[in-house]
């Protein structure tokens, strides 16, 4: 029997920071806001490792725990609802998801998330609000490699919650390393319902949409940027998806 994950943490640990969130999302998700879920039958027939989640990003925690409650009840059954609060005396302890070590490391609540399954990285681009400009760690590549040997990894390909940002070519260099089952995901709601941490709510009542879509069909072999265009367009962030500003009446823009 194991006693810790693939990067040190207890199980007992996690399981117990998994319950008590596990209560607590599983309140304000059902209770305070509606939820439309598309298709999370496609999890069943998922191998339990070597799977990449690639989704769009609107806040730091609320998009992460949502999934997760999606991923566990899909584990007993319960597919495109997560009104089953039951997973939380056994949860499935091998999801993780990749998060910028500054965010986890800002605050205790933040360090106790870690422990739910973060794998934290440097960003190669971005720090302390500071525009940056840094190779990738290959330590934190080897994390990455880690985790989707243990099991289902989360990354947010944009790194940020601004929508249609450009994604980072880190995720296609993932992709073509350790060739795992890409699932896309795209999701809304969120930046209505909560603050930008994803902890503070700022609507009740919104509908928080998740929408599951078939694996992606890659050439390993192909180059980062049409493996990136490949993702992009998958869940929803491409410049195609963009929509125009609309210019109100008696608003002229500057030329």
């Amino acid at each position: 029997m194991k006693f810790r994950d693939p990067f040190g943490y207890s199980y007992l640990i996690k399981r117990l920071v998994i319950f008590v969130f596990g209560i607590i999302t599983q309140f304000r998700f059902n209770i305070l806001f509606k939820n439309k879920i598309k298709g999370s039958r496609i999890l069943k027939d998922l191998p339990e490792t070597g799977v990449l989640f690639v989704s769009n990003h609107q806040t730091y925690f609320a998009d992460v725990a949502f999934l997760y409650n999606v991923f566990n009840c899909a584990k007993y059954g319960v597919y495109d609802r997560i009104n089953f609060p039951w997973f939380i005396f056994n949860p499935k302890l091998n999801i993780y998801f990749i998060a910028a070590k500054e965010t986890m490391k800002a605050g205790l609540l933040p360090k106790i998330f870690e422990y739910a399954g973060s794998v934290s990285i440097k960003r190669t681009w971005r720090e302390a609000g500071k525009e940056i400009s840094r190779g990738v760690d290959p330590r934190d590549i080897e994390k990455i490699m880690k985790a989707l040997k243990s099991g289902w990894v989360i990354t947010f390909p944009q790194g940020t919650t601004k929508p249609y940002a450009i994604g980072r070519r880190g995720t296609a260099q993932i992709i073509k390393l350790a060739k795992p089952i890409v699932i896309p995901i795209v999701i809304d709601g969120f930046r209505r319902a909560f603050d930008k941490k994803g902890l503070l709510i700022k609507k009740k009542g919104v509908t928080l949409k998740v929408t599951i879509k078939p694996p992606l069909i890659i050439d390993y072999d192909d180059s980062p940027e049409n493996i990136m265009k490949l993702i992009m367009d998958a869940i929803e962030q491409s410049e195609s998806f963009q929509q125009p500003k609309i210019i109100r009446p008696g608003i002229h823009s500057a030329e």
